[in-house]
C-alpha cells in the first residue's frame, strides 16, 4: 500500500509554522508498513488543492490530508477534496447538532460560518472528532481513500491513532519497513558510502 500526505495551509508554505504533522504521520505510517513516497504542501486555494489531490490519487493508494477543516473562508479542504473527487459538498444536519454540542459544552460562542464545517463530500464517511469541533472524513474509492484530518496536533494525532491507523493496518496486512540506522563519529559522508557495501 502506498500513501501520500498533503499539508494544506499557507502557512506552512510561508514557513509561518513548521509541518510537524506530515513527519508525525510518516514515522506511523512507517511502522504499520504503509509506503510514503511523496509529500506535499499546498496553500490556501481551492485550484491548488484539487490539482495536487488529483495528482495524488494517481500515484497513491490512499491520500492523507492536514488542514483546512475550519469554519473560515481560507479553510478550503472540503472543497478541494469534493472537486477530487467528483462529488458536491453536501450539509449533514446530526454534525451541525454534534457541533452546537461541543461549542455549548466547551462554553464557547459558534459563530454562523461554523455551518461550513458540516459540509462534507457526498457519500463520505465521517471520522467522528471528539477532541475538536471540525468534523473529519473519508472518501473512499474503488482504488483507494482521501483521508481528512485537522491541523491542529493534538486533534490529528488523536484521529490517527483511534481511527486511521486502525483502519490501515486491516488494509495494509503485515507489510513491514526495515530501517537501519547507522551512527558513526569524525567519519565523513563520502568515505561512509563508499566503505559500506551496496
Amino acid at each position: 500500500m502506498n500513501a501520500e500526505i498533503v499539508s494544506i495551509g499557507t502557512e506552512l508554505l510561508l514557513g509561518e509554522i513548521n509541518d510537524t504533522n506530515a513527519t508525525w504521520i510518516a514515522q506511523q505510517l512507517k511502522d504499520i508498513g504503509v509506503n510514503l513516497f511523496y509529500r506535499s504542501t499546498v496553500g490556501d486555494n481551492e485550484a491548488r488543492i484539487t490539482a495536487v489531490l488529483k495528482l495524488a490519487m494517481s500515484r497513491a493508494d490512499i491520500v492523507i490530508t492536514t488542514g483546512g477543516l475550519g469554519p473560515t473562508v481560507d479553510d478550503m479542504t472540503r472543497q478541494g477534496v469534493a472537486s477530487a473527487v467528483g462529488q458536491p459538498l453536501e450539509f449533514h444536519e446530526d454534525l451541525m447538532r454534534e457541533i452546537e454540542a461541543k461549542f455549548a459544552r466547551f462554553n464557547a460562542k459558534m459563530t454562523p460560518n461554523n455551518r461550513l464545517q458540516a459540509m462534507l463530500p457526498q457519500g463520505a464517511t465521517v471520522i467522528d472528532n471528539p477532541v475538536g469541533t471540525a468534523p473529519s472524513f473519508r472518501c473512499d474509492m474503488p482504488d483507494g481513500a482521501i483521508i481528512s484530518l485537522p491541523g491542529v496536533p493534538r486533534e490529528m494525532k488523536f484521529l490517527m491513532e483511534n481511527s486511521v491507523l486502525p483502519w490501515l493496518r486491516e488494509r495494509a496486512g503485515t507489510s513491514i519497513i526495515k530501517l537501519r540506522v547507522l551512527r558513526t563519529a569524525a567519519a565523513g559522508e563520502s568515505w561512509v558510502g563508499s566503505s559500506l557495501p551496496i
